[in-house]
């Protein structure tokens, strides 16, 4: 029996990577893969040739831009071309080479800003999305209409998952373009090492939100890929194909400040700089369906920190800006 080749689209990213050290133990699978030097994702073209040379069975699509609030801001040109142009690229090419099997990674930002608390699938496109990511929500809901629609057309068997906040390993430390607990972390680690008093963070610290290990998106991505047709389609409403990912459990910002404090070793104390914007009160994933298909997150926010901030520890000076 010949093995599955899989592509992992993306794989130097913290999901793509994540994906590999999940994959890379199963003795029936060859791995595929290409950095941006050898493939340029938003070229259809070359795109299409790497597809009709690789004979792949399976692609999970982990390729995206990517960034926070800042980076959203101040480059949604990039956010929402780059984004299209890898997807609509990908998916096509897989239609194009009989790939039966694809898994579209999107983001929790697809729901609208003020969706209802937890947020289910059925909250897609019934309200506005919030302006600073809105370019890079707009290219994450276009990937979920195109496996839709090949699906619809075509008889693809192509799936699409919704993370909540992510974190891990190979994750951007940038202090400007990062999310909120990589940001965190460098911080603390920076005012550890400066025996500074005090950490300054934004908002008031009462914002709530939902963080998952990518080890967990990983396993999570492997198990709905795998699932029978019949078991994935259960639970939904016809044409709703995504299926949220998170741990159903959110903390507030001051909590996880908290727990990071004692992951870092950090002895200062906490501000908050309440004239600093908070966001969204609330964002919270309703896991349900995947948990009814069989699977639910393991790794805890404390565990999962002190583990990501053993990976920054080791990768740190690589990681200086």
């Amino acid at each position: 029996m010949s093995k599955l080749r899989i592509y992992i689209a993306g794989h130097n990213g913290m999901v793509g990577s994540a994906l590999v050290r999940q994959l890379q133990s199963n003795p029936d699978v060859t791995l595929i893969t290409a950095g941006r030097s050898e493939l340029d994702l938003t070229n259809q073209a070359a795109v299409q040739n790497f597809f009709q040379k690789h004979q792949i069975d399976q692609v999970y699509l982990a390729a995206a831009k990517v960034g926070g609030i800042h980076a959203n801001n101040e480059y949604p040109a990039e956010f929402i071309y780059e984004n299209l142009m890898i997807e609509a690229n990908i998916i096509h090419s897989a239609h194009q080479t009989d790939v039966q099997q694809l898994l579209f990674l999107g983001s929790s930002c697809i729901y609208p800003k003020l969706a209802e608390q937890p947020m289910t699938e059925s909250a897609l496109l019934t309200g506005t999305l919030e302006s600073t990511n809105e370019p890079y929500a707009i290219a994450k809901i276009a990937g979920i209409k195109l496996c839709e629609s090949y699906n619809r057309q075509y008889g693809r068997d192509y799936r699409s998952v919704m993370p909540t906040n992510l974190y891990g390993p190979n994750d951007n430390f940038h202090p400007q373009n990062s999310h909120v607990i990589p940001a965190m972390m460098y911080r603390f680690h920076e005012a550890k090492q400066a025996g500074a008093d005090e950490v300054v963070i934004w908002g008031s610290g009462t914002p709530m939100r939902e963080f998952l290990h990518v080890d967990d998106m990983a396993a999570a991505s492997v198990h709905v890929m795998n699932l029978s047709t019949a078991t994935y389609e259960a639970n939904t409403q016809p044409m709703l194909s995504h299926i949220n990912v998170g741990t159903g459990v959110d903390c507030t910002i001051r909590e996880l400040a908290e727990t990071m404090k004692r992951v870092v070793g950090f002895d200062g104390k906490l501000v908050f700089d309440s004239s600093k914007p908070d966001g969204a009160p609330r964002k919270l994933m309703d896991v349900s369906r995947l948990r009814a298909q069989g699977w639910q997150a393991c790794i805890s926010l404390e565990a999962g920190l002190m583990q990501t901030y053993k990976w920054f520890l080791k990768h740190q000076k690589e990681l200086r800006h």
